[in-house]
């Protein structure tokens, strides 16, 4: 890592950023960006975001006394500049590394971090309830909490608004509309936003303000100060102010001295309050600027070349797999159609939404209305396949049950980020839904091992007359050749991959190809599972009544997972196979933190060499 810049390297602490003369701020963003561009460059992580929030971050921090003065942060995506101005600047070259800093914010990490997150429209919840603490208490504090236009699109943030502003709690809320949340946002409030810009609603809103702005004099005298510099600020009736807000803005975001004024004003202001505030993802680095979708959350790169695309001839990840599959089977089904709530890039569906525009709907940051959405479009005859994280289908838990489940509705789910995801960390890692799907009446479950088996069980899914999810990992699989084909493969059967003797090891998903390693070691039987639900109940007793004892091995917790699901049809059985020992492997009962996946599935003991010990010490002698 290079030295800091002269400026910063006087910065450990907000209270030293406030002994600055506001004249060297703009020098002080120049030196961030810079330290940005290098760190991330060297560790990957999120780039057009932080870049963009870095007046805004030294303002906030210039203005408010933090911590003392809670801040809190939607998603935390955009966090690093707030990283670097609190004291962690040294430790930028460890980000998302194991042991390393975060790369959200993580009340365990710093005081200065008030709310972990990154799970998107949390911050206006969070920041009300510590405002309304602090009023409770007894306790002079102010509360900010800084939201995107595109955490602004999910419900829970409109929840949010829609209780704060009959709460008279001391709360600002800054909206940063950087017209960009992972995906370009979509929907009414995204054109809402955009109109708030146009050169008619200055028009017509410069009157309406100037006669509100009148009654508060030190608003009226610091709008007409601002009136080149910034984008704009007036006070016109707003949706905002339909929730009760006091709305400011929109201003320039890059505009430091301005956002100080703003600020300094704002905060002598009671009640609940809003600023919008214009900024541009990216911003002070042109490649980012030109493309802040492939600098969203780039791997390392060179900052001189910049984000490289993939070569054509790198195995495609299972994101990719799926894409073409989506394509492919559109051809041939009219009666498919994709949901994704803002996973477009993510996801792999960039071509069908080229190719199928008519048949591709990206809702925004909303789950929950993704999942009743597609059961609506169930309902008329269509076949909706819905992509996201698994992480972010947790979010949307009801409605699968209520909405897809309870009527059984034949939707497809396409889970990514099954298991362990690295350096995103425990607020990414897909660890639960084998044991959350499970559960539910309905609902089936497949766990491919490879490539071609994401592809093949992807058209069972399909084929279904009810609620199917295909989990499946980040990034790339055993390397295995894909057939071009729509052909599925049965469902709720598995098959035998290696045929050893005393131990057999049931894999579930991914984790086959370590399970075939570990066995030659161990000559154990392997079984490619395939499905946690329905279980291969068939298979399972003629495997029990062949061995001494199974191991079951999955990416997903071990509390609830596709392990308690053997050991449960073992129990069904009655004797012999209700007796059979059975080791569970997968995810412990822990929060697994940020570094590189390899290397975190190593240690949770299920890479090839963990399997083969947890057995050895499990069986002793016997293998």
């Amino acid at each position: 890592m290079s030295s800091f810049g002269s400026l910063l390297t006087s910065i450990d602490s907000p209270d030293d950023l406030r002994k600055l003369p506001r004249s060297q701020l703009p020098a002080l963003a120049a030196e961030l960006r810079d330290l940005l561009v290098e760190s991330v460059s060297r560790t990957g992580g999120h780039l057009s975001s932080n870049l963009g929030t870095v007046e805004l971050t030294i303002a906030l921090h210039y203005v408010f006394q933090t911590p003392h003065d809670r801040l809190v942060w939607d998603v935390g995506h955009q966090t690093y500049t707030h990283k670097i101005l609190t004291g962690r600047k040294a430790r930028m070259a460890t980000l998302r590394q194991r042991g390393g800093l975060s790369g959200f914010p993580q009340r365990a990490e710093s005081p200065f971090d008030a709310f972990g997150t990154a799970h998107s429209s949390t911050s206006i919840s969070a920041a009300l309830g510590m405002a309304l603490a602090s009023r409770l208490r007894g306790e002079q504090r102010h509360t900010v909490a800084v939201i995107g236009d595109g955490a602004m699109t999910a419900g829970m943030a409109f929840e949010a608004l829609n209780n704060a502003g009959v709460s008279n709690s001391n709360l600002l809320v800054v909206l940063n509309d950087n017209d960009m949340s992972i995906s370009p946002p979509v929907g009414a409030l995204n054109r809402y936003l955009a109109r708030l810009l146009c050169g008619q609603f200055y028009a017509a809103a410069k009157q309406a303000g100037k006669q509100v702005l009148k009654s508060a004099p030190p608003l009226f005298e610091l709008a007409r100060r601002l009136e080149e510099s910034a984008v704009g600020m007036v006070k016109p009736v707003t949706l905002f102010e339909k929730f009760g807000f006091d709305y400011v803005g929109p201003i320039d975001g890059h505009d430091v001295d301005a956002l100080i004024d703003v600020l300094e004003q704002i905060k002598q202001l009671e009640g609940p309050r809003l600023l919008h505030v214009v900024t541009r993802k990216g911003q002070g680095y042109k490649l980012a600027e030109a493309d802040p979708v492939a600098y969203h959350g780039p791997e390392r790169f060179d900052p001189a070349v910049g984000v490289q695309r993939a070569a054509s001839v790198a195995p495609p990840t299972f994101s990719q797999v799926f894409g073409r599959w989506l394509c492919d089977m559109a051809e041939a089904d009219s009666r498919l159609v994709a949901i994704t709530p803002a996973m477009r890039e993510g996801s792999g569906m960039v071509e069908f939404e080229q190719r199928f525009p008519q048949r591709f709907f990206d809702v925004g940051i909303a789950e929950q209305h993704a999942v009743t959405f597609a059961a609506g479009l169930a309902c008329e005859g269509l076949k909706p396949v819905v992509a996201m994280y698994s992480t972010f289908l947790q979010r949307a838990y009801d409605q699968l049950i209520h909405d897809v489940a309870l009527q059984n509705l034949p939707v497809v789910f396409a889970l990514d980020r099954a298991g362990i995801v690295g350096a995103d960390g425990p607020t990414h890692a897909g660890a639960y839904d084998i044991a959350f799907l499970r559960c539910i009446p309905n609902i089936a479950l497949a766990c491919p091992a490879d490539e071609n088996e994401c592809r093949q069980l992807l058209s069972t899914a399909f084929a279904q007359s009810g609620p199917v999810a295909v989990r499946y990992p980040r990034g790339v699989g055993a390397g295995v050749v894909i057939q071009p084909g729509l052909e599925p493969l049965p469902m709720g059967r598995g098959d035998i991959r290696r045929q050893g003797k005393a131990v057999a090891i049931l894999a579930f998903g991914t984790l086959l190809y370590p399970a075939m390693q570990a066995a030659q070691a161990l000559d154990a039987t392997v079984v490619n599972m395939r499905w946690v639900k329905p279980l291969d109940v068939q298979l399972l007793r003629e495997v029990a009544a062949q061995h001494d004892a199974l191991v079951t091995v999955e990416e997903g917790c071990i509390q609830g997972g596709a392990g308690s699901a053997v050991v449960e049809a073992l129990q069904a059985m009655g004797q012999p196979g209700s007796m059979l020992p059975v080791l569970q492997l997968g995810l412990r009962d822990e929060f697994i933190e940020h570094g590189n996946a390899a290397e975190l599935l190593a240690l949770q003991g299920l890479d090839a060499a963990g399997i083969e010990s947890s057995v050895r010490r499990w069986r002793g002698a016997l293998v």
